[in-house]
């Protein structure tokens, strides 16, 4: 099993706006690619010094094989989506990890 965790620090002023756009539209488009077999959210639980809040969101996949697949045919369209919607006001990372147990 394969873990593509994205987290993301937004402004804390879009932090409501921003979790329902990506609850009711962002996950299910990644979702809706069928190469996630489930996700999580998490909400990092500290606060920033900048007023930002962080979430994590994990997406489970079966191999590296569906990975690539939505890299190669999906990750850079629904990345721009999110960039142009809420442009200088998060920063994100991602980490690719292998589930052991």
């Amino acid at each position: 099993m394969i873990l593509y965790n994205v987290t993301v620090k937004i402004n804390a002023t879009l932090e409501e706006e921003w979790l329902k756009w990506m609850k009711e539209v962002h996950i299910p488009d990644v979702m809706n690619t069928g190469l996630f077999s489930s996700h999580k959210i998490c909400k990092i639980l500290f606060e920033e010094e900048d007023g930002g809040v962080t979430y994590a969101f994990q997406y489970f996949c079966e191999n590296m094989e569906a990975f690539e697949k939505y890299q190669a045919e999906h990750a850079a369209a629904l990345q721009k989506e999110h960039t142009e919607r809420y442009k200088d006001q998060y920063v994100a990372f991602r980490t690719l990890m292998e589930v052991i147990e």
